[in-house]
């Protein structure tokens, strides 16, 4: 066994350990050879009255389509039961045709705004993005991580979207583009997204987890794409512009600005740096121009002219001249009409640094732009993506001021006001409200320290200060979360607050909590007492808890609150949701550093939410290795993200590139990523730390890798058939240090059944010594990943001082469990209680459960419930199941099902 001198099982002797998998076996066999309706007799829960938690009989009957494969079988070494044979493999699901939607335009548009779409703007982790607005259209500028949830917290329907333009290819405008996809992709639909040249280097590596069919309309422009299926036409500058979106509603064009290389500053054109950018470097400039308002009809000129009323009304009205019905005259439709009022303009600009700032600068193509003579096409509005450090510079601001005193600039560079008002509104009420009931488990959310908050305050005002000396006042508007400009009807044009969000105060959320619930303060006051009274007895009176979960196990003698603590970063599954991120769990080691299994998309705002974005990155700077189960969106998304933050925190400085320990088809991503941005990491193969590939390492004498760190016992024979890689050597050997940094002793991969190279993983702490000179053993955390419940599972998790286990599903939808390849609640804790788990954290909750899953308590005497933010110190893990009867009350009337999310569940 990999860590301790526990017995070696062999499957067959697993499988008694599964009550339900022998339940299925026999189920499934029964379909197979029978085609008599079967009753799976599954109980629904006692807190649910929904017609899917039990399965009807026509639910029931032998379909074989539907349980073809799930049944006994035998994979990688895997024997379990009742699981999906065609997922497990990756050969299940019917690959959709994704068409564009058609939309009926509507060149009178009524109603048309830019609105700023706040993510990133509480936790600075990623790009704002913009949205523009028509009656039948929608455009979307960057998609940054979070821009799901930030839509489904806010009401913006993705399916009306037609058009993405990224401003830059890089993980701060696009980490959000991949799961965006996959869920347009589950409901079949499809969306334009464009992005310069350098956009097909993030395409290419998409296609390695996103199908071709949602990527067929992924396009970018730039120098030499003018040939057939090229996104538009320019007007013979290599650098733009670039015409993308040309209709009777909106006119959408792209100019490319680049680095000026600093040995060229002094004589520059726009020309010169046309081949001096690598890819990444590239940033655009968005033009958008509404046409024209044509001026208003006047049927007394018409009358005057000997004009009857008719058809020739609607053709003059359109542009074209008539002949008079009672004089010998042309009529021209300026003779009829009022004069039309030019068409609103709004740029949109992301100038990431001073040496892009000297290439636009000279940009010819933005002179008609400037200074506009009245009665002519004017710039309305300039939304300014710029970072502040580059915003606050004079030459910027000598920029921005030729667009004359009719512009106003929305600056959404990141501010600093903005961090003290969370854009997820849903998931930080729930967080205050957890936090009352249990700090100790759920802390207060990090603030940021008082000396970054005075120098942002500082460069804020610098900002305002110069900007004011060279810009009409009233016209520079701070970006806020929601805020519009309108842009038609024209009589609205400008700045509209109506919809940015007050800051709610954490009292203001517990006076609600108390009218709601007011024996919640009775319930606070004995959670608290878990912790103040050492001796506290009443846990003799809560009799679900069973005599052994109350035993202490040795490894957690006389630990520190400074040793280890679990953070849920992210408990939801298949897509971000109000309430719960996707999956990411941190292992904080405070000064020993930290590691991450799995980081879905999001992962590194919800660490800045939890520790504050000064510790946050100091954690993303310590990170040991980061290991990642399988190769589905919601686990490895937000990963490009925390790689390029770790490399901008750490350059100038001696480090190591950062293991990330994955399945094999996740290097095909890093790999394509890599040539549009340097993430400054190795890869691993899971199937490296795999305890029978390390043996086999171990027994060939050729390797130099001393492999103990991950196998823990004796030399065995060679069982691994995957053939020695020289090249993970020295891998092996970086991860070795890195976690013997750390305090580990051991990493295990080991397979599980959910898709194809799919992993759980087993960590083992170092032994440490008592003050008596006595060997106290390392605690031992399992993470399951996605899965069924298989014996490889429960042979990695034997004396486990924490598993964290998925629970996709409640216990009454055990088909749609083995159909999806997923546990349900009472399986995770049968997995727990079979392997002898101190405790077992349920986690992975289908989103149809937005704020609580379903679970029978009965059942849960070493269990908890995972939240978003939650934060496990070893030190309290004992306490674990005797919080969860009160977080039970406190979503007492709240535990209901979102039927809303059944049918994008499955993205």
């Amino acid at each position: 066994f990999p860590f301790s001198a526990a017995p070696v099982f062999s499957t067959n002797n697993l499988l008694p350990l599964f009550p339900l998998a022998r339940e299925f076996l026999s189920l499934c066999g029964a379909s197979r050879s029978s085609s008599k309706k079967t009753d799976y007799s599954i109980r629904s829960s006692r807190y649910f009255n929904r017609k899917k938690s039990s399965l009807t009989e026509k639910e029931n009957c032998s379909d074989k389509s539907s349980l073809s494969g799930m049944e006994k079988r035998k994979i990688d070494g895997i024997e379990a039961a009742g699981f999906n044979k065609e997922r497990a493999e990756g050969r299940d699901g019917a690959r959709k045709d994704l068409k564009l939607k058609v939309r009926k335009l509507n060149p009178i548009n009524t109603i048309c705004y830019v609105q700023i779409l706040g993510t990133g703007m509480d936790t600075q982790d990623t790009s704002p993005s913009v949205l523009l607005f028509f009656d039948n259209q929608r455009f979307i500028f960057n998609a940054g991580e979070g821009l799901q949830r930030f839509c489904n917290e806010h009401k913006i329907k993705l399916s009306k979207i037609d058009h993405i333009f990224l401003s830059r290819v890089c993980s701060q405008t696009a980490g959000g583009l991949p799961g965006l996809l996959l869920t347009l992709g589950e409901e079949g639909m499809s969306v334009n997204v464009w992005g310069p040249l350098d956009f097909k280097y993030l395409v290419d590596a998409m296609k390695s987890f996103i199908s071709n069919t949602a990527m067929v309309h992924a396009r970018s422009f730039g120098p030499g794409t003018g040939s057939e299926g090229s996104p538009g036409r320019n007007l013979g500058n290599p650098n733009g512009p670039f015409v993308i979106v040309d209709d009777e509603v909106v006119k959408i064009s792209a100019l490319l600005i680049k680095p000026v290389p600093k040995s060229k500053k002094q004589k520059f054109t726009s020309e010169s740096a046309a081949d001096v950018s690598k890819p990444g470097d590239v940033s655009v400039v968005y033009i958008c121009e509404l046409p024209e308002i044509k001026g208003k009809f006047d049927p007394k000129k018409a009358a005057a002219l000997g004009l009857r009323p008719g058809p020739k009304y609607r053709d003059l009205q359109l542009g074209k001249s008539v002949k008079s019905d009672k004089q010998d005259i042309m009529i021209h439709p300026s003779d009829i009409l009022d004069p039309s009022i030019p068409g609103p303009i709004v740029l949109l600009v992301d100038c990431p640094t001073a040496l892009h700032l000297q290439y636009m600068m000279s940009l010819e193509f933005l002179t008609p732009y400037y200074h506009v003579p009245e009665g002519s096409k004017l710039v309305n509005c300039v939304i300014h993506l710029t970072p502040s450090d580059v915003a606050s510079m004079d030459d910027y601001q000598m920029w921005m001021s030729r667009f004359g005193d009719h512009a106003h600039h929305i600056m959404a560079g990141h501010e600093m006001k903005n961090v003290e008002i969370p854009v997820l509104k849903s998931s930080s009420r729930i967080a205050a409200r957890l936090n009352y009931l249990c700090p100790q488990f759920f802390p207060s959310p990090g603030i940021w320290s008082l000396k970054g908050l005075a120098t942002q305050t500082e460069s804020h005002k610098m900002v305002c200060f110069l900007s004011i000396n060279l810009i009409r006042e009233g016209s520079l508007i701070p970006a806020e979360n929601l805020l519009k400009f309108h842009l038609r009807p024209y009589a609205n044009l400008g700045v509209d607050y109506t919809c940015v969000p007050s800051k709610s105060s954490s009292s203001e959320i517990i006076d609600e909590l108390l009218s709601e619930i007011p024996e919640i303060s009775d319930a606070t006051q004995r959670v608290a007492r878990f912790w103040s009274d050492k001796n506290d007895e009443s846990m003799n009176e809560e009799p679900w808890l069973h005599h052994d979960s109350k035993i202490v196990p040795s490894c957690l003698c006389n630990i520190t609150r400074e040793d280890t603590e679990i953070v849920l970063l992210g408990t939801g599954s298949s897509h971000p949701s109000k309430y719960r991120n996707v999956s990411s769990i941190l292992i904080n080691l405070f000064s020993k550093g930290s590691i991450l299994l799995d980081c879905g998309e999001g992962t590194l705002g919800q660490l800045r939410r939890r520790f504050g974005v000064e510790r946050g990155d100091e954690i993303v700077r310590g990170l040991k290795c980061i290991w990642i189960s399988h190769i589905h969106a919601d686990h490895h998304a937000g990963l490009a993200r925390i790689l390029a933050l770790r490399r901008d925190l750490l350059r100038g400085s001696k480090h190591e590139p950062l293991v990330v320990v994955g399945p094999e088809q996740l290097k095909q991503f890093l790999d394509a990523y890599q040539l549009l941005e340097d993430l400054d990491m190795q890869f691993l193969d899971c199937a490296d730390t795999k305890q029978s590939y390390l043996r086999s390492l171990e027994s060939n004498r050729e390797n130099r890798i001393d492999s103990t760190l991950f196998s823990g016992g004796s030399r065995m024979r060679n069982f691994s058939k995957k053939p020695h890689d020289p090249a993970s050597i020295p891998i092996l050997n970086s991860l070795k240090r890195s976690l013997n940094e750390a305090g580990l002793e051991g990493l295990i991969s080991f397979r599980v059944l959910h898709c194809p190279h799919a992993f759980g993983i087993s960590l083992q702490a170092s032994k440490r010594l008592n003050s008596d000179g006595s060997i106290i053993p390392g605690w031992k955390i399992v993470y399951s990943g996605d899965t069924r419940p298989c014996p490889k599972l429960v042979k990695a998790a034997h004396g486990a001082t924490v598993l964290i286990h998925e629970a996709t599903f409640e216990d009454g939808m055990m088909k749609e469990a083995i159909t999806r390849n997923h546990s349900t609640t009472k399986e995770a804790v049968e997995v727990g209680d079979s392997a002898g788990a101190y405790r077992v954290i349920l986690t992975h909750f289908s989103q149809r459960y937005p704020k609580i899953p379903v679970f029978d308590e009965a059942h849960m005497h070493r269990t908890c419930v995972g939240f978003d933010m939650m934060s496990v110190n070893l030190a309290d893990v004992h306490l674990l199941p005797r919080v969860l009867p009160f977080l039970k009350l406190l979503f007492r009337d709240e535990m209901v099902v979102d039927e809303t999310e059944d049918d994008i569940v499955a993205a």
